[in-house]
Order: C-alpha cells, then sequence, then structure tokens
C-alpha cells in the first residue's frame, strides 16, 4: 500500500470555473488525508481558488497553442515536478506538458474534463489531435468524467481508461435572501434566470443571448444574468447592447449559491459538456433547470430537468417560457432535483477513488 506521505503533484491549466473549482476540492481532500500536495497552473488560478492547504507553484500554462509561452513552462513545471512520486494532470493541455516535464519515475495519471473543439481541419487543429493522440497513449492512466469521454480516449488509444464522475463541491448556505438579491440586479417584479459558467464558445451564451432577445415583448419581461468571466466576453456585452436583450453579464461571482437561491429557472445552454458543474449546482439547490443534451448531462440529470438539443434556439426559449408560465412544473421539477442530487457521488467519493487510483500504482 502507497506511503500516506506520497508526494502529489496537481497540473491545471487556465480555469475560471469548474476544472479549478474539481482540483481545489481533490488537493483539500489529499492534504487532509496527511499527502505532500503541490499544485502548479497560472498564477490567477491561484488566486482565484482555494487548494486546501496545498503549496501552489505558479506555471503559465496557456489556454491554446502557444510556443512563446509553452517552452518557459515546459523548463518551470519540470522544476515544479522534481521529486514528485505522482503526477495528475486535468485536461489536455496541462496533460501534454506534464508528460513532457514529469520525473519518469512518476506515473501521469490524466483526468479528461472536455472534449478537443472541433474547428475544423486546418493546420492548427490537425496537431491539436496529433497532440491528443500523443497524450491518449502517454498516460499511465486516464480518468474521464463521462462516458462518450471514456470512449474517445479509447478509441485515441488510452490503455487504462476509466470513468470517473467529477463531483461538484458544495456550495455554502446563502449569506443573503433571495429578495435583496433580485434588488441587487433589477428583478423585482420579473422572473429572473440565472447561468454561471465561463463565458466561451462551448457554452452556447451567444445563443441563449439571442433567445432572451425574445423575451423583450413578454409581460413581465425575465432577466437573465449570467456569472463568469472569459474570452467571449466583450463580443457577448456587443451582442447584448445591438438586440437589446435583457441580459446582465455579472463578472466572476463568489455568490453562486445567493443567484441560485433567488432565481426562477437556471439554464444551461452548452454546445457539449461532460459533467456539468452549474448544472451539479442548481439540482443540488434544488432549482428548476432547463439544459441542452449534450455529453454527459442526460445520465447526469435524469429526469430532473428539461432537456432541449443542443443549438435549437426555438426548443431553447420554449422550455424556459413553459416552466415560467407553469409553476406546478416547476415545483415539480424543483422536487426531482434534490432526488437526483442525492444520488451522485460526493467530494468524498472522488477523493477516494483518485486516492485509489494512486495507491495501485505506487504499490
Amino acid at each position: 500500500m502507497a506511503d500516506v506521505r506520497d508526494r502529489v503533484a496537481l497540473v491545471l491549466p487556465t480555469s475560471s470555473g469548474g476544472i479549478g473549482r474539481h482540483v481545489g476540492s481533490l488537493a483539500a481532500g489529499l492534504v487532509r488525508d496527511g499527502r505532500l500536495v503541490r499544485v502548479l497552473g497560472p498564477r490567477e488560478v491561484g488566486e482565484l481558488f482555494d487548494f486546501g492547504g496545498a503549496a501552489f507553484r505558479p506555471v503559465q500554462i496557456s489556454a491554446g497553442l502557444d510556443p512563446a509561452r509553452d517552452l518557459p513552462a515546459l523548463a518551470a513545471l519540470a522544476a515544479g515536478l522534481r521529486g514528485a512520486d505522482v503526477v495528475h494532470a486535468h485536461g489536455m493541455r496541462a496533460g501534454v506538458l506534464a508528460a513532457l516535464a514529469r520525473p519518469r519515475s512518476a506515473p501521469l495519471l490524466v483526468t479528461w474534463h472536455n472534449l478537443l473543439p472541433d474547428n475544423g481541419t486546418g493546420p492548427r487543429q490537425r496537431l491539436l489531435a496529433a497532440l491528443e493522440r500523443w497524450l491518449a497513449r502517454s498516460a499511465t492512466v486516464h480518468l474521464c468524467a463521462s462516458d462518450d469521454l471514456v470512449d474517445r480516449v479509447l478509441r485515441l488509444g488510452g490503455r487504462d481508461v476509466r470513468p470517473a464522475p467529477v463531483a461538484a463541491p458544495s456550495l455554502p448556505a446563502p449569506r443573503r435572501t433571495p429578495a435583496q438579491v433580485r434588488e441587487e440586479l433589477g428583478a423585482v417584479g420579473r422572473p429572473l434566470l440565472l447561468s454561471v459558467g465561463r463565458l466561451h464558445p462551448q457554452k452556447g451564451y451567444d445563443l441563449l443571448v439571442d433567445v432572451a432577445a425574445r423575451w423583450r415583448g413578454r409581460d413581465p419581461q425575465p432577466l437573465l444574468a449570467i456569472a463568469g468571466d472569459g474570452p467571449d466576453r466583450a463580443a457577448l456585452a456587443d451582442r447584448i447592447a445591438a438586440s437589446g436583450a435583457p441580459v446582465t453579464l455579472l463578472g466572476h461571482r463568489s455568490d453562486v449559491a445567493d443567484l441560485l437561491a433567488a432565481c426562477d429557472v437556471a439554464v444551461v445552454s452548452s454546445r457539449w459538456e461532460a459533467r456539468q458543474l452549474f448544472a451539479q449546482e442548481a439540482l443540488g439547490a434544488g432549482r428548476p433547470l432547463v439544459c441542452t443534451a449534450v455529453g454527459g448531462v442526460p445520465g447526469l440529470v435524469g429526469a430532473a430537468a428539461a432537456l432541449v438539443p443542443a443549438g435549437d434556439g426555438a426548443a431553447l426559449a420554449g422550455a424556459v417560457e413553459a416552466l415560467l408560465d407553469d409553476p406546478a412544473r416547476r415545483a415539480e421539477l424543483a422536487a426531482r432535483a434534490g432526488v437526483q442530487a442525492a444520488s451522485w457521488p460526493t467530494e468524498a467519493d472522488t477523493v477516494a477513488q483518485v486516492e485509489a487510483v494512486y495507491a495501485e500504482l505506487l504499490e
């Protein structure tokens, strides 16, 4: 059995949401169990997330291919991984750099959180696809957040590929009343819709803004609040201004529990997801949820949410409007939400599964 003082290195890329929170939860659990944990990732990630007492070392792992930053990052990562007994990378970008930089004696685990975006067949996409295949064949063990990711990594040549549902870290209790939140957001006397996620094309917020523009004629007019930040913020702000959509971009928020308690309907418009973090938070908070039926989402939410096809604005608008017009249906989904959330693995389950893999590799 592995020594509880094993030195574990967790490597993650730029993140403002699910990956960062998952690594924070995992690091905290490993530290509580007595392991020596270091976390390596971009400086801003270290400032944004709590890693539960683990040592943090900044390594500027870029979000995409960037040779000018990747070579210095590779050198910094090699120095930071020195002496690690096991290296655990999160996502393809972190996985590729960790595979190149790790000590040869240290096994490499990769947790796959997302699919590689399909951006055509140009040189950059071909290089990313080649790196994805190389990583699938290079890592010791692959942990996949959804069944479709398991299938993909196996097709790419991964030898030891395992499902590993990523638990959503528990939200704290709300600190403010729903009335206080609604007053802050300007949603008094009108429905409040909420979505939380990185402002990135994967999340489909361009479509969601277009859908929200259809609600200008509803009385009372719903307000859609989107919490999160990311590369699409400026483009989304321009889209909102041009369409007059009743949407407010809240930026990064640390009070998601307050926002959820105040909203009437939670919305996920993603083009693809594995184990969608905000969907878990919404159902865990007992909120009615509309989400796209992509990736691992249908198996995650079961019958506790209204599912619509990805990219179908009319279906998304119709599902939200149907819930706004039907309090009994909202109450039914809210009741199912708690039951569904209780069926998911907990953060402790996730930590225990990962520790069992570490022990297996280090025997």
